[in-house]
């Protein structure tokens, strides 16, 4: 078994371009005394701001012992990497060029770990789906008929998670295929495209705007509405804000939801509207209806995505049968569209 040094031996590899970035005092012969806890220790207190916050919530240890590491790190790379003050702690111009590579070696770290598991246990086939939360309830059934048709010795594991949080699961090897927003950022991660859904405008069923068979844009934004966070539905959220400011309009959001079912919760208990993707009116309750949006509609892709290193010939045989699931959930979500634009509106 390797050494926690022998691995961040190869996982600093990362950093070493980083030599001449850091300081011209940086040497470019590297001493290899730097454990993982060092990174670690590092990423936590830059993503904290804070060394008490770091040592209490993530790292569980105390705070003399962080900046006693804190300090061996910065004497290792011959740099100051953050600056101390009233507020908490700022990353300097080496901290902030260390922070990402640091990040990456980290992950890297992480994947051999996924990896020799993954080989550890290849007598048993096991796949693990990420799910974009909500998306779960949209396409799962269908996903465990395909294995059920085709794998049905394969164990499932399931995941439900932010889009960020998948693209970190495939690339840590933790997750073997996602059904998230696609992002074109890591060349390893190959997406194919199930559906680019449109918007459409969710309402509770007692709201005005329920009794129209379509809704202007300047209508639904011209008071409050729910929307998605931008911290886990990063892509939906810039869509959104984007047909706002295409249509003129300034978003005024009374609430943000995580996740879609947390923000149907919202729609149907706030009396609030929402725009959300099509598909999420297979999760609509009796008391939300969906309406089409007048004039040019945003959309908002949704793709499965994998790791291209990923040689699992289970995964490979599941992607075999994408063009199959979509036709059937394509067929699913229109069914239901039309009943929820066919629900009765009830006088408030």
């Amino acid at each position: 078994m390797s050494s926690p040094k022998h691995l961040a031996k190869r996982a600093y590899a990362t950093l070493l371009p980083l030599g001449k970035t850091l300081s011209s005092a940086c040497h470019t012969q590297w001493v290899w005394d730097m454990e993982l806890r060092h990174l670690r220790y590092f990423v936590a207190i830059a993503e904290e701001a804070n060394l008490t916050q770091a040592a209490e919530r993530r790292l569980h240890t105390a705070q003399p012992s962080l900046s006693r590491q804190l300090r061996d790190l910065e004497t290792e790379l011959g740099v100051k990497l953050l600056l101390r003050g009233p507020r908490g702690v700022q990353l300097t111009a080496a901290g902030r060029a260390f922070l990402d590579p640091a990040r990456a070696a980290l992950l890297q770290v992480e994947a051999a770990a996924a990896a020799a598991q993954r080989a550890a246990r290849s007598e048993r086939a096991i796949l693990v789906f990420g799910f974009l939360a909500g998306y779960e309830m949209i396409w799962l059934p269908d996903v465990m008929r395909v294995l059920r048709e085709d794998l049905a010795s394969v164990e499932v594991v399931i995941r439900s998670q932010s889009s960020p949080e998948l693209a970190e699961g495939l690339l840590c090897g933790k997750i073997d295929v996602a059904f998230l927003r696609p992002d074109k950022g890591e060349p390893v991660l190959a997406y194919r495209t199930l559906t680019n859904e449109p918007l459409i405008a969710a309402i509770p069923r007692s709201h005005p705007l329920a009794a129209s068979d379509s809704v202007h844009p300047q209508d639904l934004m011209s008071g409050p509405l729910i929307t998605v966070a931008r911290e886990t539905a990063p892509y939906l959220r810039a869509a959104v804000e984007s047909y706002a400011a295409r249509s003129g309009m300034v978003l005024n959001v009374s609430h943000e939801a995580e996740n879609l079912t947390t923000a149907i919760s919202l729609i149907a208990s706030t009396g609030i509207p929402c725009l959300l993707p099509l598909s999420a009116v297979n999760l609509f309750p009796p008391s939300v209806v969906a309406r089409p949006l007048k004039g040019p509609v945003p959309t908002v892709a949704l793709a499965v995505g994998y790791n291209t290193t990923n040689a699992s010939e289970v995964l490979h045989r599941f992607l075999d049968r994408i063009d199959d699931l979509v036709k059937d959930v394509t067929r699913r979500t229109a069914a239901s569209v039309e009943a929820a634009e066919d629900r009765p509106i009830v006088a408030a």
